[in-house]
């Protein structure tokens, strides 16, 4: 599956950015990680979400 993501984007990979967003639980103090594939004009605007 990973293969058809790269391929998808590499006729056009400057403009999406994959972008890695760390989350701490508040219950078991544990880090996730979220991985998003997204246009690079949203980056800024996905990081300062909360």
């Amino acid at each position: 599956m990973a293969k058809k993501v790269v391929a998808s984007l590499q006729s056009s990979g400057k403009d999406f950015a994959k972008v890695i967003k760390m989350n701490r639980s508040d219950k078991t103090g544990a880090y996730t990680f979220k991985e998003e594939i997204i246009p690079t004009d949203k980056v800024k605007e996905y990081f300062a979400k909360k």
